[in-house]
């Protein structure tokens, strides 16, 4: 199948940066959308960036303007750089993907195994 790996979480203070990567691997023929979630505690997860196969890019209205995201298909990744990082932004933040493993269509959905960031005031 797929796996989605995560890394680059941590802990840091308001206003700094930190950027976070997920690597695919396993039958990967295409990436259809690939991006980023987070789930603060007490809270549902909500989309942060994704994008789209076609290079459409969505951003959560909060942060907007101090996330980017990037994707690397001949690398099968995808990055998240985040910076004037404030408490709000304190979550486990969970890659996701569509991925089409065969030309036949068949297709994976799933999740990375989350990685934790935590901002301090």
């Amino acid at each position: 199948q797929v796996q989605l790996v995560e890394s680059g979480g941590g802990l840091v203070q308001a206003g700094g940066s930190l950027r976070l990567s997920c690597a695919a691997s396993g039958r990967i023929f295409s990436i259809n959308t690939m991006g980023w979630y987070r789930q603060a505690t007490g809270n549902q997860r909500e989309l942060v960036a994704e994008t789209s196969g076609s290079g459409n890019i969505d951003y959560a209205d909060s942060v907007k303007g101090r996330f980017t995201i990037s994707r690397d298909d001949a690398k099968n990744t995808v990055s998240l750089q985040m910076n004037n990082l404030q408490p709000e932004d304190t979550a486990v933040y969970y890659c996701n993907a569509e991925i089409m493993m065969a030309q036949d269509g068949s297709t994976w959905h799933g999740w990375g195994q989350g990685t934790l960031v935590t901002v301090s005031s």
